[in-house]
């Protein structure tokens, strides 16, 4: 009989405050290597302050405890967090003029495994990547995120998951803005990630239809800093149709998504 999987990514205790404000208030997750989770909730819950806390954001302080493969990352600077397996992809990602997609894809590979990564070897990996999303190679010439659109932006962030390969990751409302095609394709990247069945995601959104490409292990109502409530799948299905009040879970009012 197998043993029981342990935790790939868990947190304890996690709360933030932001200027004496307490905007996280006490979550506890744990999520299992191949697993998927889905963080839903209304706007203004606390879902994003809670992402950026995670991946050692300095505006979001966080006190608690968060473990990746066992070992602590809290007091971890973000770049340390990366190196060891942490992503997060951005709600509104940053342009950066100047600086070529694939200059920075290659800088990032390198400071991800701590060693230079040959030219063959990055640019076969890039295109790997770049014809998995259906994207032209001259993107990579194309400067970090300059003039894109809301779909190409998702698409580097799919991308540099891909390139990465972390073993867990925070995608933090990546189906925003969206059109029907943009959000097959960047799903179609979530699955490939997904598919060694050794990594884990969080995926944090406050729609349905991403759900609908990807599949989570398990849902959680996440309101006013709190998980309210978990379950399978099917829960989705009763938030579309009955919202989160409908199910016992008030609404937040303002605050950080």
């Amino acid at each position: 009989m197998a043993g029981k999987k342990t935790s790939l990514f868990s947190c304890r205790g996690v709360r933030v405050r932001i200027e004496e404000k307490e905007i996280v208030r006490g979550v506890d997750l744990e999520i299992l290597p191949g697993e998927t989770h889905a963080l839903m909730g209304p706007n203004g819950s606390g879902k994003s302050s809670l992402a950026k806390a995670l991946a050692g954001h300095p505006g979001y302080p966080l006190e608690g405890r968060v473990l990746l493969d066992g070992i602590p990352l809290e007091g971890l600077p973000p770049h340390e967090r990366a190196r060891m397996g942490l992503f997060l992809g951005f709600q509104n990602p940053l342009e950066v003029p100047g600086v070529p997609v694939g200059a920075f894809l290659r800088a990032a590979l390198k400071a991800r495994r701590g060693a230079e990564i040959p030219l063959k070897e990055f640019r076969k990996d890039l295109n790997r990547g770049l014809e998995a999303l259906g994207i032209p190679r001259g993107f990579a010439g194309r400067y970090l995120n300059e003039g894109f659109s809301g779909g190409e932006k998702k698409k580097l962030e799919i991308l540099q998951l891909l390139l990465l390969k972390p073993r867990f990751a925070l995608l933090d409302e990546i189906d925003s803005g969206l059109d029907i095609d943009a959000l097959r394709v960047v799903a179609r990247g979530i699955r490939t990630f997904m598919e060694d069945g050794e990594r884990g995601l969080l995926l944090v959104t406050h729609y349905r239809r991403i759900l609908d490409y990807v599949s989570p292990d398990r849902i959680h109502v996440f309101v006013e800093g709190r998980i309210a409530g978990t379950g399978g799948p099917e829960l989705a299905e009763i938030l579309e149709a009955k919202g989160y009040e409908g199910i016992g879970v008030p609404a937040a009012a303002g605050g950080n998504g």
